[in-house]
């Protein structure tokens, strides 16, 4: 069953990133079907679905790392469709995949000094040891050989090195502990206090609760509903339809 997907935004002063009518393949595979929504300057946004839904696919359509995509998407003003994902980097957007790609056969320091400085402000390694302790203590241990958790830190230390200001986070509490998952949460609102814009693609809705503002409800590769997070709560039953948890 397809769901009406949602009138596109308007555009306002304060959006950084608008996606239009996005339409994107793997092959011959049609995966999103027009997906249209906003993010503004300082936010963290989530894209909720189930599997499949289309969110991994957008984030990689927002970092040109996809086989086609058509439509538009507009970062500060200029069109990224088009262009070629290390062009799109050098604009200040960092991507975090779910699968972290640590390099096994680099230590936490290489694999922090890995991607270029894309911008000025990205953090020096004592502001990622400062967020991220563990690091420090790890240092020269090899990338793989770190829990899942300090290799989540280590993936996410990595892009804010490079000064990028928009940050895609794929899934970054997927499968780590909760108390884990609590300082991955606590470091997304510190970055947001720091005046980062997030978009997380997350199953974990309670965590998502506690940093985002605002939910997009991703369904066969469009966004079907758009949920402020203080209505979070009164909305708990059309999410629970959504998301069939």
């Amino acid at each position: 069953m397809h769901s009406a997907a949602q009138p596109a935004p308007a555009t306002t002063a304060d959006t950084l990133l608008a996606v239009r009518d996005l339409n994107a393949w793997y092959g011959e595979s049609h995966v999103l079907h027009g997906m249209a929504f906003d993010i503004r300057a300082g936010e963290v946004v989530t894209l909720l679905g189930r599997n499949g839904a289309g969110k991994t696919t957008t984030l990689k359509s927002i970092m040109g790392v996809i086989d086609k995509r058509r439509g538009s998407i507009r970062f500060q003003g200029s069109e990224l469709v088009g262009l070629a994902s290390r062009h799109i980097a050098r604009k200040g957007i960092a991507w975090c995949p779910e699968e972290r790609g640590i390099f096994a056969s680099l230590d936490v320091r290489e694999n922090l000094m890995l991607p270029p400085v894309v911008a000025p402000g990205g953090f020096t390694l004592e502001q990622i040891f400062e967020l991220f302790p563990n690091l420090k203590e790890r240092l020269h241990s090899q990338g793989t050989k770190l829990s899942g958790g300090e290799q989540q830190m280590l993936a996410i230390g990595r892009i804010l090195r490079t000064g990028a200001r928009l940050l895609l986070l794929d899934e970054p509490t997927e499968g780590l502990a909760p108390v884990i998952v609590q300082q991955i949460c606590q470091m997304i609102r510190r970055l947001k206090s720091m005046g980062f814009t997030i978009i997380l693609v997350e199953q974990n809705f309670h965590a998502a609760a506690t940093v985002a503002d605002r939910h997009y409800i991703v369904e066969q590769g469009r966004v079907v509903d758009e949920i402020a997070n203080e209505e979070l709560e009164a909305s708990m039953g059309k999410l629970h339809r959504y998301l069939g948890v």
